[in-house]
Parts: C-alpha cells; sequence; structure tokens
C-alpha cells in the first residue's frame, strides 16, 4: 500500500478447503489492485512498477512470481509450476537433488534477465517417528500390525462408524483426547491391549523420536524430482533458457544419474513449435489450393504468393522495431498475413489480368508497348481500389497496437497484430512496385516475336 499506484490489497496464507485448489501451503498470495494507469506518478509504466514491487518486498527463501490471479491458478494446473519457466531436477536421491537444485539456484541468482530463482527445498520436514521393537512386541503376542493400529486410531484417529441423521450421514471418528497425544512423553503413555487382556504402554513396544525428512515427495515418470522456480523478465523464453542452459553447464556439476528438464512456458514453447511444423505448411497448401481453384493457373498462384516473401520483411522489421520475439502470438500472426498477402495479391492480379484480357478483345495486344499500356492500365489506374483493400485491413489492425499494457489480453493480441501490419504495408507497396514487371515478364513470351 506505500506505492501511490496501488488501491488496495488483499492477501492470502494457507490453502482453500477444495480439492480443486493445487496451492501448497507454503505459497502466500497478495492481491493488489491497481489504479487506473491516468493516475499513476508520471513516467511510471507497468514494468517500472513491476521492478519497484519485486525490489521492495524481495524476501530471502521466497520467490516472488507477478501473476494475473487466475493466471496462477491455469499455470499451476497446467504446468505443474507457479512461475514463468521452471527446471525439473531428476535423480535417485532427495538429498541430491536438493544440492544440485541449490546449486542451479545460486549459478542464476545473477543471471541478466532474472526476477528471481528458488529451488524448493525437498527435505526439512518435521515427522514423528514410531519404530516397532519386533522382539518387545512379541514377547506380548503382538505383531508390527496391532502396534500400528493403535498409532492410526488413538493417535491419528479413526472411524469407526457412521450416525444416521434422516437423510444425513456422518463419520464418527475416535482417538484419544489431546491432552494425552501433545507431547512424546504423553504418546509414550498410550495403551496397547494385548491378546491376554493386558494393557501395555506403546513406549515398550516402539522407539519414538524425532526425525527429518521431505515434506512432500515428487515423482515423474519413475523418477524422484525437485522444483526450481524461475522467474525471468525477459518474453524471449527460447533464448534465456539457451543462454541460462550455458550458465548451469559452466557452474553446476552434476553427479551420475542426475539431470535437468526445462518446463513450464517453455515445454509449451517446444510443443507449439513442433505444431506449427505441421500447420504452417498445411496453411500454406490450403492457400495454394484456394488460389488455384480461382485462377485456374499454376503460375498466376505463384505470382500471388510472391506477396509472401515481400510481406515477411515489413512483418519482421516492425517486430524488430517494437522489440518483440518470436512467439506462438507472433506465428499465428504470420499464418494470419499469408492470407491478407493472397487477398492483397489476388486483387492486383485481377487488375492487371482484365486489362489484359481487354486489350487482347480488341486486338490492341501486338507489340510490347501494347502490353506496358495493359499494365499500366491495369496497375497505374486502378491504385485506388488496392489502397483501399490495404487501408481497410490496417484501420481495423491499428486500433490494438494503442492498447494499454493493463489491459487483459493487449501483449497478446499486440504480437499477432504486428506482423500483420507490417506485412501488409510491404506487401501493398512491392506489389504495385513489383507485379507489373513480374507480370511483363509472364506476359510477352505470348506476342509475336517478330513484333517484338
Amino acid at each position: 500500500m506505500q506505492f501511490p499506484e496501488a488501491e488496495r490489497v488483499f492477501g492470502k496464507a494457507g490453502q482453500a478447503e477444495t480439492p480443486t485448489d493445487p496451492a501448497p501451503l507454503s505459497m502466500f498470495e497478495t492481491i493488489v489492485t491497481l489504479k487506473p494507469p491516468g493516475q499513476w506518478r508520471p513516467g511510471m509504466t507497468w514494468e517500472k512498477l513491476i521492478a519497484e514491487m519485486n525490489a521492495k518486498i524481495k524476501t530471502p527463501g521466497m520467490a516472488s512470481i507477478f501473476w494475473m490471479p487466475i493466471q496462477t491458478r491455469t499455470e499451476m494446473l497446467t504446468t505443474g509450476f507457479r512461475s514463468v519457466l521452471g527446471l525439473k531436477v531428476f535423480g535417485p536421491d532427495l538429498a541430491g537433488i536438493q544440492n544440485v537444485g541449490i546449486q542451479i539456484e545460486k549459478a542464476l541468482s545473477d543471471f541478466p534477465d532474472t526476477r528471481s530463482v528458488f529451488a524448493e527445498r525437498t527435505t526439512g520436514g518435521y515427522f514423528l517417528d514410531f519404530t516397532v521393537n519386533r522382539e518387545a512386541a512379541a514377547r506380548y503376542g503382538l505383531t508390527v500390525q496391532d502396534v500400528n493400529d493403535v498409532v492410526e486410531t488413538a493417535i491419528g484417529g479413526k472411524t469407526i462408524t457412521t450416525t444416521v441423521e434422516g437423510r444425513e450421514r456422518y463419520p464418527v471418528n475416535a482417538r484419544y483426547a489431546r491432552d494425552f497425544r501433545e507431547s512424546p512423553d504423553a504418546l509414550k503413555r498410550v495403551l496397547v491391549p494385548t491378546p491376554t487382556g493386558a494393557q501395555v504402554p506403546i513406549g515398550l513396544l516402539a522407539d519414538i523420536q524425532y526425525r527429518t525428512g521431505p515434506a512432500d515427495i515428487r515423482d515423474e515418470n519413475g523418477q524422484l524430482v525437485g522444483f526450481v522456480l524461475v522467474d525471468p523478465t525477459t518474453s524471449d523464453i527460447d533464448g534465456y533458457v539457451r543462454k541460462a542452459s550455458e550458465r548451469i553447464a559452466q557452474r553446476v556439476t552434476f553427479p551420475p544419474g542426475y539431470y535437468i528438464q526445462w518446463a513450464g512456458q517453455f515445454e509449451y514453447l517446444k510443443e507449439a513449435l513442433q505444431r506449427l511444423k505441421v500447420v504452417v505448411p498445411l496453411t500454406l497448401l490450403i492457400i495454394f489450393v484456394l488460389i488455384y481453384l480461382n485462377t485456374k493457373s499454376a503460375v498466376k498462384t505463384f505470382i500471388v504468393l510472391l506477396a509472401v516473401p515481400f510481406s515477411l520483411v515489413g512483418a519482421f522489421w516492425l517486430l524488430y522495431a517494437l522489440g518483440y520475439n518470436m512467439s506462438v502470438a507472433v506465428w499465428v500472426g504470420l499464418i494470419a498475413l499469408a492470407g491478407l498477402d493472397a487477398e492483397t495479391g489476388v486483387v492486383m492480379l485481377l487488375y492487371l489480368d482484365n486489362a489484359w484480357e481487354k486489350f487482347r478483345a480488341e486486338g490492341r495486344m501486338k507489340t510490347m508497348s501494347d502490353l506496358h499500356a495493359a499494365v499500366r492500365e491495369g496497375a497505374v489506374q486502378r491504385i485506388r481500389p488496392k489502397v483501399m483493400t490495404v487501408c481497410a485491413i490496417l484501420f481495423g489492425l491499428l486500433p490494438i497496437m494503442w492498447s494499454p499494457v493493463t489491459q487483459a489480453g493487449a501483449d497478446v493480441m499486440k504480437r499477432i497484430a504486428t506482423p500483420m501490419i507490417g506485412g501488409v504495408v510491404t506487401s501493398a507497396i512491392l506489389e504495385l512496385l513489383i507485379y507489373p514487371v513480374i507480370f511483363v515478364i509472364w506476359k510477352k513470351r505470348g506476342l509475336d516475336r517478330e513484333a517484338v
């Protein structure tokens, strides 16, 4: 609340009483409701505000992750991590996994573009162990199971019956009162019935002592695993992972049988790239088939598709100017751009083809001058409808670029629209300049060579 931009703050510790809440007990959530951007300090941006908050609330031993409330839950449900990136440390021993995780935490703590990094401690839980003395239990005619049943019932509590109250049913749980189980000395006096009817204190049948161990145990693919939470400040996840992997390889020693695997958003990125290897060629094939069915000419189809490399020039230049990295959203924008290129290319080729057919029907397509005149009429005198087609696309996309950063979905929509805007501009310019030249080169072969 010390930040002028904060309107109200609500904190939560613990876990909701529902199995749908994946948050662990060690996770503390602070929901900050911000004032409208117009009421922020002059020059304050979303990135600067997060940086200041992170520096103010940074706590040793805890990772500060800045997410939207619903995003926290969806990410944890899908990836298992409560951070943008994560490392899974696999190994045969929990202590060794924790040691490797701490080394990774130290190696990345001062790594560029890293807001926070924290290796979850796989050990550190405290437990009260009952180790049954088999020889002592056998002297009283008891088995290990008999002693464990008393531990479960008298100390932990066990459902012994169910009461029926009309249409409602309630389980009845029985165990010792708190005064008889609140300390190790009290637990040693818990009585165990023997087959002869005697009552024996459990302290004579088992060793009771505190021990440390793992607070929780994770396993994946049949192996023990520990998590390292990483929160980068950059949106270039792939580039960050490559550089961080090099730092880890230089500074972290992996014992035999231990290895790491990147997870979180990086795992999603890899899966998306694999799908895009199929989607992008399939999209281009569909566009090719649709254009061919429309033009009935393979040459015309290839001429229209020349707009794709033309548009990529502007798409990548605008992405570079805005500082956007390649992402799934950018790829979606590039796929949509291919469809827009086909639209503008077909419009350009349509007017050139109509002018050619008109001159040919009038018997004026005999010399190179006639071809130049037809191309001039199809290209120069039809600029307005072509420019209107491009402007209609641009005017529909440009408002997205002025969306505030704090608006939900603005980051994703901007990365989808950016390649489309840049690509349509350069594609239109190059189509007006290059298409007529290509059309002349193609059509001059049909002219009378002597006249040419």
